[in-house]
C-alpha cells in the first residue's frame, strides 16, 4: 500500500499525521455531542420529575381545556365591545354652543343655541331665545349634519362646532401621546 502512495508522490507519514488529526476532531465531535445529550436528557427529567404519562396527559389537558376558556371569554368580550362600540356610535357626544344677543334691549349673551350630535352627525339644535320677559325653546332635528328646517346664524355656527367636537381620530392620537414615552 505504500507504493501506491509513493507513486502518487504522498509520503506515508503524512498520511498517519492526517488520520491523528481526523482521529482527533471525531473524539471531540463525540465529547461534544455527549455533553449535549447530557444536557437533554436534564432537561427531560426535570420536565418529567413527579410526573407519569397519565398526570402529564391529564396536565395537558387542564392547560388546553384553560386555553379554550380564555378563548370563549375573549369572543365574549369582544361581541360586548361591539355593543359598546355600537351603543357609543349613537350617543350625542359632540356638541357645539353659540351664544348671542337676542334683542338690542337684552345684553349678556342669554340667548344660545346648543347642537348635540352623535357619531354620524345626527342629533339636534336646541335654541334658547331670551328676553326681558321671556325665554323661548325651539328644537331642530339634524340629520347626518343637515336640518330639514332653515337654522339661523347661531344655530349654523353651534352645529358647525359640533361637527368639529369629538374627531375620534384626533381623540385616539392624543391618548396614545399622553400613554406612549416617547
Amino acid at each position: 500500500m505504500s507504493n501506491i502512495f509513493a507513486d502518487m508522490g504522498i509520503d506515508a507519514g503524512f498520511i498517519l499525521i492526517l488520520l491523528m488529526i481526523i482521529a482527533i476532531v471525531l473524539i471531540v465531535m463525540m465529547m461534544a455531542m455527549k455533553n449535549e445529550m447530557k444536557r437533554m436528557q436534564k432537561q427531560y427529567k426535570q420536565f418529567m420529575r413527579g410526573m407519569d404519562g397519565v398526570s402529564l396527559e391529564k396536565n395537558f389537558r387542564s392547560k388546553f381545556a384553560f386555553i379554550d376558556k380564555l378563548s370563549e371569554a375573549q369572543e365574549v368580550q369582544n361581541t360586548e365591545n361591539k355593543i359598546i362600540h355600537m351603543v357609543q356610535d349613537k350617543s350625542l357626544t359632540k356638541y357645539g354652543i353659540a351664544k348671542y344677543d337676542a334683542f338690542d334691549d337684552v345684553g349678556g349673551k342669554m340667548s344660545f343655541a346648543l347642537a348635540m350630535l352623535d357619531k354620524s352627525n345626527t342629533g339636534f339644535v336646541l335654541n334658547a331665545i331670551h328676553s326681558k320677559g321671556n325665554c323661548f325653546l325651539y328644537l331642530k332635528e339634524v340629520v347626518n349634519g343637515e336640518s330639514y328646517i332653515m337654522l339661523s346664524d347661531e344655530e349654523i355656527q353651534a352645529l358647525r362646532n359640533a361637527q368639529k367636537y369629538g374627531n375620534e381620530e384626533e381623540i385616539i392620537a392624543n391618548y396614545l401621546r399622553e400613554k406612549m414615552p416617547e
